[in-house]
């Protein structure tokens, strides 16, 4: 049974999530605080005996909750065994596909609604029922001889429905040898109890439990297939070295009893969940232990079993896992590292490993576990952030343990990282997103509406393509060069400036531009594209910072030709700010900072008010101006704030402002860029391309 729309309202920081729609794995994406936990915490109100907590009710909802409300609801779809088993137990009633689970602050049961099939209410005497199998035995037990009457005990047939097969077939044969005995000289009697007793359609597997085919309907789903929600929060720890005398006794609850030899443990879960995969047997363990020879083949076919079914998860070079039997009843836990060309190093201890190894073994140990268990099987796992403190490669490999895990189970989990996104089809990708004001939690389906904060870890799921594109050398070999900038302001005008221009004797079409997250990313980021195939060129202010640069590009291997500097007629510019006339800058400035900084007595600036600055370029004189100006209010100048207005205004086709000055000081950027271009083509040779590429592995 798969939930496919559900909805939580009145629940903690819920108000009404509203309807939404969920596939088989599901991400929710939020900011902290956001709700995310709430949502799934909410879904396992649907589980059969839990319960509901007057604390887990939305203290801002107080007057709607003195009605009764649907604090948690879903829409499920039935298998189709699930359709095949009811048919066969409710042969009359039409095909049932979907059924809707829900439980409100009123009742303690969770409560079941078909809404699209019709089922009667009415109480049916011939429905083939445990009431009305003990109507039929009570109203023959009515017919006896009251000497016989009184000596029966009908206690099995004035209770609830029996919990098993078991205790049915156990229950059934004591009343029939009971009344056998009480009943002996009655040939007539036992003649028609055998009737009843025998009869096919009254055995256990064939009752239901109801009065009504509705009833009934519920009964047995709640019973045999009611749908279970199971929550994974708490990922434990486990070390190297297992005291197993302690683990048998349980007595793991204070640290002096610690199950762990040395190492403190968190709880006795992780053990079992190892000794689970490893399908090792205690009790076998226990009588070889004192033969080496038997005790060692137990343990190394043990050994092979966890790790077959621990490295499907584990990225990177794989490791194999070896149970060691040591004096004193201790069960060590060693690593090693198994390399490609089948060399086995850093064998040791698991609790000599990294912190964040441990934390990724025990979690592998304990999600395996848990889910490969045939009890969970059908169910739907709920994971609270499964990937945290992982490296990304890892939390690749949990997720693609999740996209396994989604064909026999469905997965909802919570998580704030790209690496665990990996469908971004509606209803498999939700976001969580907090009202302040309110404190309440809002749930996105259409996901790309949601606030840009919260969607950061999606835009950088989303654009995990083009790092693979960057990465794949056939792809750099044959694009366009690319020009690296410093800041998105460097990247903003050439593009704009291009389409503005719109010369094709210098259009920057050619080029890809790629701006840099800051200063100290262009180095690094230069390497990268120029190391997978890129023709990379870089394009750098007039300060020291980007002197610095340009000389550590140098030492890489970069030529001259590939570092651009800013530069008009031989002269060198400090930003590309510069390329635009003092008076077409100051423009932009004014409209920007006229209304934004009225009240602190701002004052149109002209060219001979910043000419007195002793800066070199314009972003450097105006800064000097805000400074002089810092108790005023005024803050710090943004010059991506003018990058906008200008580029801004390009778009809208309202640049009167700009000069032919401006336009021309451009052009001649544009000119040096593929003057500079042609160089490097006209030198660079095939060898000199590959010698910085790896070979592909």
């Amino acid at each position: 049974m798969r939930l496919r729309k559900f909805r939580v309202r009145a629940y903690r920081c819920i108000h009404d999530s509203g309807e939404i729609t969920v596939g088989d794995l599901a991400a929710f994406v939020g900011r902290n605080e956001s709700g995310k936990t709430t949502i799934l915490q909410a879904l396992t109100l649907l589980n059969r005996d839990e319960k509901i907590s007057e604390l887990d009710l939305c203290d801002e909802m107080t007057e709607e909750l003195k009605e009764e409300i649907r604090l948690a609801e879903g829409e499920f779809e039935l298998n189709e065994y699930e359709i095949e088993i009811l048919k066969e137990k409710f042969p009359e009633l039409p095909e049932i596909k979907k059924i809707k689970l829900f439980r409100t602050n009123r009742n303690p049961k969770v409560q079941y609604d078909f809404e699209e099939t019709e089922i009667s209410d009415v109480d049916d005497e011939g429905l083939n029922s445990w009431e009305n199998f003990t109507k039929e035995i009570l109203e023959f037990l009515d017919t006896l001889p009251n000497h016989i009457r009184i000596q029966i005990n009908t206690k099995l047939f004035e209770e609830q429905v029996p919990k098993n097969q078991e205790s049915f077939d156990s229950g059934m044969a004591e009343f029939s040898n009971e009344l056998h005995v009480i009943a002996i000289e009655e040939s007539k009697i036992l003649e028609e109890w055998e009737k009843i007793y025998h009869k096919p359609e009254n055995q256990f597997s064939n009752l239901l439990s109801g009065e009504s085919q509705k009833v009934a309907l519920k009964n047995f789903i709640y019973s045999e297939l009611h749908p279970r929600f199971v929550y994974f929060s708490d990922y434990k720890k486990i070390y190297g070295n297992i005291n197993l005398n302690e683990y048998l006794r349980k007595e793991n609850e204070q640290k002096q009893d610690s199950i762990e030899f040395i190492e403190e443990f968190d709880k006795a879960e992780t053990v079992r969940n190892l000794f689970y995969l490893a399908e090792l047997d205690m009790n076998e363990l226990d009588e070889v232990k004192e033969q080496p020879s038997k005790c060692i083949k137990l343990l190394n076919t043990a050994s092979n079993r966890l790790t077959k079914k621990l490295n499907p998860a584990w990225k990177g070079d794989p490791i194999h896992v070896d149970l060691r039997y040591n004096p004193g009843n201790i069960m060590s836990v060693v690593i090693s590292d198994v390399h490609k060309d089948g060399t086995i190093t850093n064998t040791g201890l698991l609790n000599r490993r990294a912190e964040g190894f441990k934390w990724t073994f025990s979690f592998i140990v304990n999600f395996a576990a848990e889910t490969q268990r045939s009890e969970l099987k059908e169910a739907i796992l709920l994971l609270d952030e499964p990937a945290r403190n992982l490296h990304p490669t890892q939390q690749m490999g949990i997720s693609d343990l999740l996209k396994n895990l989604a064909g026999s189970n469905q997965v909802l989990y919570a998580t704030h990282s790209p690496f665990m996104i990996f469908d971004y089809t509606p209803g498999n990708l939700l976001v969580v997103e907090l009202d302040k004001r309110k404190h309440l939690s809002r749930i996105f389906y259409d996901y790309w509406n949601a606030d840009d904060k919260t969607l950061t870890p999606i835009l950088y799921g989303l654009c995990r393509g083009q790092v693979e594109a960057i990465v794949d050398r056939e792809i750099g070999t044959n694009s366009r060069p690319v020009i690296i900038v410093e800041t998105m302001s460097d990247s903003m005008y050439l593009n704009s400036f291009d389409k503005f221009l719109q010369d094709p004797n210098i259009s920057m079409n050619p080029l890809n531009v790629i701006a840099a997250f800051n200063k100290n990313s262009v180095l690094p980021l230069a390497i990268f594209y120029r190391n997978h195939g890129y023709k990379t060129f870089v394009l750098l202010d007039n300060t020291e910072e980007s002197k610095q640069i340009s000389a550590q590009l140098e030492s890489n291997q970069f030529s001259a030709v590939q570092t651009i500097f800013f530069e008009r007629d031989g002269k060198k510019m400090e930003s590309i700010e510069d390329y635009v006339v003092v008076e077409d800058y100051l423009h932009a400035v004014n409209q920007t900072y006229e209304i934004k900084l009225r009240q602190e007595g701002y004052s149109n600036l002209t060219p001979e008010s910043i000419d007195s600055k002793d800066s070199k370029g314009i972003l450097e004189k105006l800064r000097r101006v805000w400074q002089e100006h810092s108790d005023d209010d005024w803050g710090e100048f943004n010059n991506e704030e003018i990058t906008r207005y200008i580029c801004e205004k390009i778009t809208l086709e309202e640049t009167n402002f700009l000069s032919d000055k401006t336009k021309d000081q451009f052009r001649s950027l544009y000119r040096l860029i593929a003057e500079r271009i042609r160089q490097y083509q006209n030198t660079v040779t095939k060898p000199d391309l590959e010698k910085f590429q790896r070979k592909k592995g």
